[in-house]
């Protein structure tokens, strides 16, 4: 009971931070059949999220497997810690350092889309602009004063906010972000960021349950042959009872 108390409140989650920056959230439209997205994907991940968050629920080798990669793609592509195809995908910086330097040790996303949501993640990622007053001069309109830099600033390039009052049903006025506006362009369009963006969040998905194409695959001939077994079993109850009824 406690563990699925605690999956309910992951899944909640990601929907009441976003409520209570009152920033809204975009559609991600991945597509988790789409083999090149996820191997896109997956090298992003790998460049620039990899350094700091750890996968140790997934393995180097599954990625390989269904993805397409032979050990040596995914020793060129993927390692760089002088771990073995068979590991557990675990990142080299320690956690205390981490700390230190973000001020609080940035989690593990081997299932953060199902804790977030891929909607969630797809507008996180995207929503970073210009705060001179973090530490990393950057904020999110997502999640608010988050520890972590912008590290697609470089694909994306540097947004500035715009920002509305807004009075609340208790009267307060916020100031809240209603836009944000690119101020400096980065190496891709927008378009390219955002079809970034979403490779990203579609590897992160396939991440957090492997085998959800193979089991919405399986599921559908369990559910033909449960169908038929039924008739099956119809006809025979009828045959059975016939002499009672």
């Amino acid at each position: 009971m406690k563990k699925i108390l605690s999956l309910i409140f992951l899944l909640l989650a990601g929907n009441a931070i976003a409520a209570t920056t009152g920033y809204p959230l975009d559609k991600a439209n991945i597509d988790p059949t789409d083999t090149e997205s996820l191997r896109r994907g997956a090298t992003l991940f790998t460049n620039y999220c990899f350094n700091c968050h750890s996968a140790t629920l997934m393995r180097y080798n599954r990625i390989g497997k269904d993805l397409g990669y032979d050990e040596a793609q995914l020793e060129g592509l993927f390692i760089f810690t002088g771990a073995k195809v068979g590991d557990l995908m675990k990142i080299a910086m320690p956690a205390e350092d981490a700390k230190r330097w973000f001020g609080v040790v940035p989690p593990d996303l081997s299932v953060v889309s199902r804790s977030r949501g891929v909607d969630w993640i797809y507008t996180y990622l995207r929503s970073f602009y210009q705060d001179d007053s973090r530490p990393w001069g950057v904020n999110n309109a997502v999640f608010k004063d988050v520890a972590m830099p912008h590290v697609l600033w470089e694909l994306q390039g540097l947004q500035s906010a715009q920002y509305d009052i807004h009075t609340n049903e208790e009267g307060v006025k916020q100031k809240l972000i209603t836009n944000l506006n690119l101020a400096e362009p980065g190496q891709l369009s927008p378009e390219q960021f955002d079809a970034a963006v979403r490779d990203i969040v579609n590897f992160l998905h396939y991440m957090g349950e492997p085998t959800k194409q193979t089991r919405l695959a399986t599921g559908k001939w369990v559910i033909l042959y449960l169908l038929l077994f039924f008739i099956v079993l119809f006809f025979l109850k009828k045959e059975y009872w016939k002499d009672v009824h």
